[in-house]
């Protein structure tokens, strides 16, 4: 499907699930809907970093779920004697979840159930247009022992989604066979030659690279040891907030860009957030050329272009009100970041560790965020690296069909 038909079909006041492959879109689509909605948006996603793309707040917390996956009556009651979530689920009209695949089943169910108590009961979601959007073979819920992902929800079926699986892929649309080895790995179709592609990959250099690890590693040791044999003075930046105390310490600690930014010049960077009139995107790798008069980095990008980088706001909205919000270069040591972190971004070059991968969708995960397969340095490979679920595979096939 076409981005433009899903965005139609978004328009339209239905259940949407909006999917398909890393790099088609979907959260350029999610935008493109918010910015022209007239109705009152719940805007969420179900990590912090996802939440900081759409200025929005993660499900848990918009929701008053936090981190509970069940709640018993007496509990929900209690929940709901807070007037400002109350006001909150009683106004809204349309429902936004980013990376669904990583909220599961009993935690889906339960933001049904908080809405049918403040709405409407007999409506899936109390009435609300839900539009979640994602891509299951990407990071699953974490700690998920049952394989609960939120399709498997009873609310999910009664919701009756249109699925808007887009198929145009814009990162990768320049390297036509690294495409077509993403696909290999996403249809369990990983053959001889495909392989022989990838384990190519292995040592060989790659400009304006970082390192994606598959544990979560300490990243921040390997970032200031870098940093710290860059000869040159050290500049510091530090984040201002304000807004609510417990949103604001919730947002810094979601948002990609540190509280503390420490710099030197040949520091190597990634920018954390996308400023298409600056010309920089989330994931753009560049150095630190020098300091302006301002004292603020000026960045080289890998196609020799000059960014001069002002300050920008990160913010947690709801329905057009600031709730919290931050000030910070948006910007991050890059020598290293997890595989984690990374969903989302769209990178010129990485080093790629996947010989520690132990979840399905890790490998596909870190090599879809590269454009071209020149791309990567591949450091390491396990047999779990190239794996996507079965299930997942399955039902894949039945999301397809949906969205023809």
């Amino acid at each position: 499907m076409k981005q433009k038909k899903a965005l139609e079909i978004l328009n339209s006041g239905k259940n949407v699930f909006l999917t398909g492959s890393a790099g088609t879109g979907k959260t350029f689509v999610l935008n493109s809907f918010i910015k022209d909605c007239k109705k009152c948006l719940g805007i969420t996603a179900s990590t912090g970093i996802a939440a900081t793309h759409l200025n929005g707040m993660t499900i848990h917390s918009w929701s008053g779920i936090g981190i509970n996956n069940d709640l018993n009556e007496s509990q929900i009651k209690k929940l709901l004697t807070k007037k400002y979530l109350v006001k909150r689920l009683r106004e809204v009209e349309v429902l936004i979840i980013d990376e669904i695949s990583m909220l599961d089943a009993k935690r889906f169910d339960l933001i049904d159930k908080i809405l049918r108590k403040i709405k409407d009961p007999f409506l899936p979601f109390g009435g609300v247009q839900l539009i979640t959007c994602g891509d299951f073979f990407q990071l699953p819920p974490i700690n998920n022992w049952d394989n609960s992902f939120s399709y498997n929800a009873s609310s999910w079926e009664k919701a009756n989604f249109k699925v808007c699986y887009l198929e145009d892929s814009y990162r990768q649309n320049e390297d036509e066979e690294f495409m077509k080895i993403l696909n290999k790995i996403r249809n369990n179709k990983v053959d001889s030659k495909a392989l022989n592609k990838l384990l190519a990959r292995q040592n060989v250099e790659v400009e304006h690279s970082t390192k994606l690890y598959s544990l979560n590693v300490d990243i921040d040791k390997i970032n200031n040891e870098k940093l710290g044999k860059l000869k040159g003075e050290e500049k510091q930046y530090e984040m201002i907030g304000s807004g609510e105390t417990n949103i604001l310490n919730h947002l810094k600690k979601s948002c990609l860009a540190p509280q503390t930014l420490r710099l030197k010049k040949d520091a190597v960077v990634m920018f954390v957030k996308n400023n298409q009139e600056e010309g920089y995107f989330n994931g753009s790798m560049g150095k630190v050329a020098f300091f302006n008069k301002q004292g603020n980095p000026v960045i080289r990008l890998k196609s020799g272009n000059l960014i001069h980088t002002k300050r920008t706001f990160f913010g947690i909205e709801d329905n057009g009100k600031i709730l919290a919000e931050v000030e910070q270069l948006p910007l991050r040591l890059a020598w290293a970041i997890t595989i984690h972190k990374s969903q989302g971004m769209s990178l010129d070059g990485a080093e790629i560790d996947l010989s520690k991968t132990f979840e399905y969708g890790m490998g596909y995960v870190a090599l879809s965020r590269v454009r071209t397969l020149k791309g990567i340095n591949l450091l390491g490979m396990n047999k779990r690296a190239l794996e996507v679920s079965p299930e997942i595979l399955e039902k894949d096939k039945e999301f397809k069909k949906l969205s023809d």
